[in-house]
């Protein structure tokens, strides 16, 4: 997959991607268990959240009270994470990579039991 979203330059987003990330974090927001990943949309591009909270890995720029609120919601039903202090966009964004990667991984999980547990014939391994 090409990554058309704008990189960082020296540690800071273009404001285009602190506000899509703003977005990807509102879709994450909304995720409901068992669904597909949110996609948000980047110049006629739909990019899955995951690869917009990578590409904030290592930004610096201080991060929106509105959006901290969001971030702080998510790590509070997570309570791994619960003594984590977010201040930039960068750590928000690895937070919230690891939380949609937990997400996927429960999504996938999901998924194939219902396929092995549906399988018409249950003699042959899935």
């Amino acid at each position: 997959m090409l990554n058309f979203l704008p990189d960082l330059h020296e540690g800071h987003a273009p404001i285009t991607l602190q506000q899509l990330f703003g977005d990807a974090m509102e879709a994450f927001d909304a995720w409901e268990d068992e669904r597909a990943e949110p996609m948000v949309i980047y110049e006629d591009h739909i990019v899955p959240i995951g690869v917009v909270f990578e590409s904030m890995h290592d930004c610096t720029d201080i991060l929106p009270r509105t959006l901290a609120d969001i971030a702080t919601d998510a790590l509070a039903r997570n309570p791994a994470a619960a003594e984590t202090a977010i201040a930039t966009f960068g750590d928000a964004a690895r937070i919230a990579t690891a939380l949609t990667e937990q997400r996927r991984l429960y999504g996938e999980a999901a998924i194939a039991s219902f396929l092995d547990h549906n399988r018409v014939d249950k003699r042959r391994p899935a």
